[in-house]
């Protein structure tokens, strides 16, 4: 079985896809500033979870969490970049801070989780990485352009990396769940039963996790719809922000 870090798994997709791996006999380490929740899992797998506070915006301690699972473990097979932040507003209510804050998580995080496994992988011959992307960061949407905008933005870094390390045996990927019922996304103006359930898209990803494709979904019915998004970008972008203003002012 393979070892694994992911950064961003206390909760919610993250939460399920750490349980979804580890249930399939693989080691996983979990890096994220609060563990409490993830923790409870490790009764149940006491030799193959590891759980560290780190901070993805703090390249020191994602440095020695990463160093930490890898003199655990041995070797590190694969790594996911699930942190994430999410604001929710117009641009005009959006200061320069804000949009820096939640790139320094989503897109800088992305990249100080890459650059710190790269170097164990490139020697190991192999390697995964995968960023947790989202719809919104293809198609955009009203109201969060921080949170889009970074998620655009390591959609471009995977394609760079993935090309620029297919030569050491090493790919990059990106998880693509769908509108989750989750802590980033309890802002959105969205009916709850519009929303997945979590353990189902994290269930979903831990059994997909090894796809060649990359893009990666839960399901084929979210692959379909993201195929579709990809291709019509903007059209799906203004009609979700047009059904999620109709849902909040019926």
């Amino acid at each position: 079985m393979a070892n694994i870090v992911i950064v961003g798994a206390n909760q919610g997709i993250g939460y399920y896809l750490a349980e979804g791996l580890l249930e399939k006999g693989n080691g996983v380490a979990v890096l994220d500033t609060d563990i409490a929740g993830i923790s409870r899992l490790r009764s149940k797998y006491p030799d193959r979870l590891l759980t560290l506070q780190a901070d993805a915006a703090d390249l020191a301690s994602i440095e020695a969490g990463v160093a930490q699972a890898a003199a655990q473990f041995g070797s590190i097979d694969a790594a996911v970049h699930n942190a994430c932040l999410c604001t929710f507003a117009e641009e005009p209510l959006t200061g320069y801070d804000v949009y820096q804050r939640v790139m320094d998580v989503n897109f800088y995080g992305a990249l100080r989780l890459a650059k710190t496994v790269l170097p164990l992988m490139r020697r190991q011959k192999k390697g995964r990485v995968i960023f947790t992307s989202s719809g919104v960061g293809v198609t955009g949407f009203a109201g969060i352009s921080p949170y889009a905008s970074s998620k655009g933005a390591i959609e471009s870094l995977a394609k760079c990396l993935d090309i620029e390390n297919a030569a050491d045996g090493i790919s990059f990927h990106l998880f693509h769940p769908p509108l989750t019922d989750t802590a980033s996304a309890s802002g959105l103006p969205i009916p709850k039963e519009f929303k997945a359930d979590p353990k189902k898209v994290g269930y979903g990803l831990a059994k997909h996790f090894w796809s060649r494709r990359f893009v990666i979904c839960h399901s084929p019915l979210q692959a379909v719809q993201m195929a579709f998004s990809y291709r019509h970008p903007l059209y799906i972008g203004r009609l979700m922000t047009q059904m999620a203003m109709r849902a909040r002012n019926p």
